[in-house]
C-alpha cells in the first residue's frame, strides 16, 4: 500500500522537492502509525534542505521534510493511545533525522505524540507548533531567561513565529510590555490590527522605538528569532541585566555587535535548542499551550493554507514572501 509524500532525493533549492507515491510506513518496536491532516512548515526545513547542517546529521536520501504536524492514530500499537486519538507531533527530530510529517502517514516514537484536546481543532493545533514560536518562547522566558511579571520583552518579527508567539507568550506571563518589529508599514499595520506594539523599522529605530514604548528604560528580555543587524540592536536596547535569547537567524547567521552592551549592561545572552529540554519539559508545555488556545488566551495566527503538491511553493512563500502567520500544508 502507497501513499503520497514530498520527498527529495538532494540538497538544493526548492525545486528539488517533489510529490511521489511511497511506500505507507509500518509500525513496529512500539512505534505509533499516524493519519496526518495538517503539517507545518519552518525555517529549519529549508535549512536542512539547502545542506546546511553538519554532514551525518541528516538521514540518507530520500528525505520526507517536516518537523511538526497534526492527525489521528490509525495503528496505535502497544502504545495505550486509542485508534482515532487526534495528536500533535510534539518532539523528535523528524524532517532531520527520520522521515517527516509532509505525508500522509507518518510512524512515531510515542513518547513524541501529544493528544489534542477537542477544544482545538486541527489548523489550530497546527499553527500553534509551526514554527515552534510559541512553545520557544514560552521555555526560553520560564527556563532560561527567568522572566518576571512586570518585565518588558522585545520579540522582532511581527510576522514570524517567535515574534507573534513571544509576544503572546510574553502577555500571558505578565509582561508590562511585548514589543515587536516590522519592516514594512503595512506588517506594522498587520501587527496593530493584532494587538502588538509594533516598532514600524521604515519609520524610526529600534532603538528610539523600544525608548518610546519603555518610557526610556530598556527591554528586560529579547527573544532574538531574527539576528542579523537587529541582535546588536536588541543588546543595544536591553536594560541593565538585561537577557537576550538566541534563537534564529531569519535575517543573517552573522551580527555586530558593540561589547560594551554586553559589559556596562552586564548583559546575559542565551543560545536555545530543544536539546536543553527534556521531553516530559515539552510536552508539559505544549499541553499548556493547548489549552491557553481552547481558552482563547493566546490566537496563532495562519497567513495560508497550501495542499501538499505545492509544498515546494509554500516553502517558498514561507522563507521569502514575508508571511504574517504559519504556512500549513493540507493533507
Amino acid at each position: 500500500m502507497t501513499m503520497r509524500a514530498i520527498q527529495y532525493d538532494r540538497f538544493g533549492d526548492y525545486d528539488v522537492l517533489h510529490l511521489t507515491d511511497t511506500p505507507k510506513p509500518a509500525p513496529h518496536g512500539g512505534q505509533v502509525l499516524v493519519r496526518l491532516t495538517v503539517a507545518g512548515t519552518h525555517p529549519l526545513d529549508n535549512t536542512v534542505r539547502s545542506g546546511e547542517l553538519p554532514p551525518g546529521v541528516v538521514k540518507p536520501f530520500p528525505l520526507t521534510p517536516g518537523s511538526v504536524g497534526v492527525g489521528t492514530v490509525e495503528d496505535p500499537g502497544d502504545s495505550g493511545l486509542a485508534a482515532g486519538t487526534r495528536v500533535m507531533i510534539s518532539g523528535g527530530r523528524y524532517g532531520i533525522d527520520a522521515d517527516g510529517t509532509w505525508a500522509e502517514y507518518i510512524v512515531t516514537d510515542r513518547s513524541h505524540l501529544l493528544p489534542v484536546i477537542n477544544e482545538v481543532d486541527d489548523t489550530a493545533a497546527a499553527a500553534l507548533s509551526a514554527g515552534a514560536g510559541y512553545l520557544t518562547a514560552y521555555l526560553a522566558l520560564t527556563e532560561l531567561a527567568g522572566f518576571e511579571a512586570g518585565q518588558r520583552v522585545l520579540a522582532p518579527g511581527s510576522g514570524g513565529a517567535v515574534g507573534q508567539g513571544g509576544v503572546e507568550i510574553a502577555r500571558h506571563l505578565g509582561a508590562s510590555v511585548a514589543i515587536t518589529t516590522a519592516t514594512s508599514t503595512a506588517k506594522a499595520e498587520l501587527g496593530r490590527a493584532a494587538g502588538y506594539d509594533v516598532i514600524d523599522l521604515t519609520r524610526e529605530s529600534l532603538k528610539d522605538g523600544v525608548a518610546r514604548l519603555t518610557d526610556g528604560k530598556g527591554v528586560d528580555v529579547v527573544l532574538d528569532g531574527v539576528a542579523g543587524p537587529i541582535t546588536g540592536q536588541a543588546l543595544g536596547a536591553l536594560s541593565r541585566g538585561g537577557t537576550l535569547v538566541s534563537i534564529g537567524y531569519s535575517a543573517g547567521m552573522h551580527a555586530d555587535i558593540n561589547v560594551t552592551d554586553l559589559i556596562w549592561k552586564a548583559a546575559h545572552v542565551h543560545g536555545f535548542q530543544f536539546a536543553l529540554f527534556t521531553q516530559e519539559q515539552i510536552d508539559r508545555t505544549n499541553a499548556t499551550l493547548l489549552d491557553l488556545v481552547a481558552r482563547k488566551e493566546i490566537t496563532p495566527l495562519v497567513d495560508r493554507v497550501f495542499p501538499l503538491e505545492q509544498a515546494a511553493q509554500a516553502q517558498r512563500h514561507l522563507i521569502e514572501g514575508g508571511p504574517f502567520g504559519r504556512v500549513l500544508l493540507s493533507l
